[in-house]
């Protein structure tokens, strides 16, 4: 089948807001109206813990490792196509019509689309970069810009070809747009990091 119809596919599949939809038949409630506003796993989770959270979590993760786990091992698509099919659920996730084009931020569906492209690599490496910046680094927003920025570099040191470079660009547009307001803000640690930086000197 052609590309338009797995883009389609793609976009559908990461479009389907499962954190609202999972919010309003598990908890009655509209996931929305906690912590940053955000549709996504995150808010799931602050509104009905971590069970709740988890659930969500998977599904984003799955909307987008399988759409695009089958166009790549399955049906041997790659270049520009690969790259279109990829992008995808990310943008049906952020810009998801059954929210009135008012998505997540695509964290979750993220790490899915990496996992069709490369099974384990990149969400492991991905994982691992926005543990440490997370963990660091007090604006949420900063800590996605500067996990994908590592991801740049070990894609680039690994020698992976062009098209995962592309979709690296496209992945981090989008969520450089989602997360623009907070990017607003200047990089800072977190206070139990400053109180260490200040008291080692």
């Amino acid at each position: 089948m052609g590309t338009l119809f797995w883009m389609a596919v793609g976009f559908l599949s990461g479009s389907i807001p499962f954190s609202v939809w999972i919010g309003r038949l598990l908890l009655r409630a509209d996931i929305r109206r906690y912590g940053d506003g955000n549709p996504g796993a995150a808010n799931a989770w602050r509104a009905g813990g971590w069970p709740v959270g988890l659930l969500a979590g998977l599904l984003d993760y799955l909307k987008g490792a399988i759409p695009v786990g089958f166009a790549y091992f399955r049906l041997g698509m790659d270049g520009p196509a690969l790259v279109a099919v990829a992008l995808a659920p990310v943008l049906g996730h952020a810009f998801s019509p059954f929210l009135r084009f008012r998505g997540g931020k695509a964290v979750a569906v993220t790490f899915g689309i990496w996992t069709g492209l490369t099974v384990g690599e990149v969400p492991i490496i991905l994982g691992a970069l926005l543990g440490v910046f997370y963990f660091t680094i007090a604006v949420d927003a900063w800590s996605a810009m500067l996990g994908m920025a590592g991801l740049l570099a070990h894609l680039l040191l690994r020698g992976h070809p062009p098209v995962l470079l592309a979709v690296w660009a496209g992945n981090t547009a989008i969520l450089a747009w989602k997360h623009r307001a907070d990017l607003r803000q200047p990089i800072r640690f977190r206070p139990w990091l400053q109180r260490r930086l200040r008291g080692s000197r």
